[in-house]
C-alpha cells in the first residue's frame, strides 16, 4: 500500500498539495496539510495515485513523498 508522507521540517504550509488531493489533505488553521483521515500518513487509493504523484511533484519545497510500493 503506498502512503503519502509529509516532510514537516521542510513544509511550509503553503497549501498546493491540499488544493491538488483534496481527497486525501485538508489544510489546518495554518494551512499546513493534515490528513483527512486524521492518520499521519494517509493510504493512497489506486485510483488517486496520479493526483499523489502530481501533488508530489508540485510541491514547492519537496516536503511531500510516497512511501511504499
Amino acid at each position: 500500500m503506498t502512503r503519502l508522507h509529509v516532510d514537516w521540517t521542510a513544509c511550509q504550509g503553503r497549501g498546493h498539495c491540499t488544493e491538488l488531493l483534496p481527497e486525501l489533505l485538508a489544510p489546518d488553521e495554518w494551512g499546513y496539510p493534515r490528513s483527512t483521515d486524521d492518520t499521519k500518513e494517509p493510504a493512497v487509493p489506486v485510483a488517486l495515485l496520479p493526483h499523489a504523484r502530481r501533488a508530489v511533484r508540485h510541491c514547492p519545497r519537496l516536503a511531500l513523498h510516497l512511501v511504499g510500493p
